[in-house]
């Protein structure tokens, strides 16, 4: 990567329109009870929608913009899985039945045999559930647009339709725009096999086959000319869903199967079009239970990816910006670090920002570095003030890129 700039992006979801949140309430489910149906007056919404989200992220200072998500269904101004509840609707072989992974009861793991517990039996969401059951306490899960279905049959990909209009919006966003790149996120195979399964004989014949099925957006996406950002915030997420605590050893073995089949769906595609999402899960909770960056940043590094996008501003991994000390970065990989959060409602300082993007281009080379957000903005925070923490993204990353190029860096 040659600049002489610090690009800017962000970790996928921006917050919706109001207008937009009304149309995908409005939509009508498919005889399946989870399936949103489209219609043309819905699908000119979301293109003008996306055309202008894409100016509005030029004007903000973002390099590399995204189409907010907003083809991913979100009927509620806090949402947390709209990231996720999107694979449901392009997605055959899945219908409703009693389980549902947010709420279903407790599992227990043991030493050599790691299982998922359920979402609500996290060991973060246990220690603290007083704050979680406290509807004034500031922790908000908000709501999904869609229930949680179960593969009750051979899954396999029907989201050409929905996946076409995502990318044709984001395109004429960045024509209009007279930007020449974007990206859209797709979902791990890792991420959406959490759902539950009662076709396939085992965990890891069940990841294979949603492997199988998001190569097909991945794929798409690429051949449009576009960045595609896999998201999988189970890489590190799942630590706190397994219960009791298990060894680190054991939940490296258990994430590697994870790993190995999203390097199966990127089979042959081009690493310069792919970046790798990573996350501890973007709920505004304690996360005491998260794993250190530090245990599991070499199977993050051994995903088939040109550049890899992280949470570093939030005040649990923000330390962790010293692994890189020590951590190679291999020769033609990017780090996106998140250099602001979106886990609090304190708009960072611009300097705060500078100062973040040169701690990281100290250490692994200022065109190794495109600032990012930790998480997703939309559904989790305030529109006005995702716009203001965008700015001083923007912002940052000029004051960094004016003393990095000229070659007067201040890193701390």
């Amino acid at each position: 990567m040659t600049h002489d700039h610090i690009p800017t992006s962000h970790a996928g979801s921006l917050p919706r329109t109001p207008e937009l949140i009304a149309a995908n309430a409005a939509r009508t489910y498919a005889d399946d009870g989870f399936t949103l149906e489209r219609s043309p007056e819905f699908e000119t919404l979301l293109t003008d929608a996306v055309v202008d989200l894409v100016q509005r992220q030029k004007d903000l200072g973002i390099t590399i913009p995204g189409d907010g998500e907003y083809g991913k269904a979100m009927s509620n101004a806090v949402d947390y899985g709209a990231w996720w509840t999107y694979s449901f609707q392009r997605t055959a072989g899945l219908e409703l039945t009693e389980f549902n992974p947010i709420t279903a009861g407790a599992v227990r793991s043991e030493p050599g045999n790691i299982r998922l517990t359920s979402f609500a039996d996290r060991r973060d969401w246990t220690r603290f559930s007083a704050a979680y059951s406290d509807p004034e306490s500031g922790i908000q899960l908000g709501r999904n647009a869609t229930a949680f279905p179960t593969a009750t049959g051979p899954i396999s990909y029907t989201g050409q339709q929905a996946l076409t209009a995502d990318i044709s919006n984001l395109k004429a966003g960045l024509e209009a725009a007279g930007l020449s790149t974007g990206f859209i996120t797709a979902l791990s195979p890792g991420s959406a096999s959490r759902i539950g399964n009662e076709h396939y004989k085992s965990e890891e014949e069940f990841i294979y086959a949603w492997a199988d099925v998001l190569r097909e957006e991945y794929t798409a996406i690429i051949a449009a000319g576009l960045t595609v950002q896999i998201d999988d915030p189970s890489i590190a997420e799942n630590w706190d869903q397994i219960n009791p605590e298990p060894s680190v050893e054991d939940y490296l073995r258990f994430t590697r199967i994870r790993v190995e089949a999203l390097n199966y769906a990127l089979r042959g595609l081009p690493e310069e079009q792919i970046r790798f999402h990573v996350c501890w899960g973007s709920w505004h909770g304690p996360h005491t239970n998260d794993i250190g960056f530090g245990e599991i940043v070499d199977l993050v590094l051994g995903i088939n990816a040109g550049s890899y996008a992280f949470e570093a501003a939030n005040v649990r991994h923000e330390h962790e910006w010293t692994i890189w000390r020590d951590t190679h970065l291999p020769e033609g990989k990017v780090l996106v670090p998140g250099v602001v959060s979106h886990a609090t409602n304190v708009v960072e300082h611009p300097e705060l920002v500078a100062q973040r993007i040169e701690r990281f281009a100290g250490l692994v080379g200022r065109e190794n570095v495109i600032a990012g957000t930790d998480c997703g903005l939309g559904g989790r925070l305030h529109p006005d003030i995702a716009v203001a923490k965008l700015e001083s993204l923007g912002r940052g990353a000029q004051i960094a890129g004016n003393r990095l190029f000229a070659g007067a860096s201040s890193v701390r």
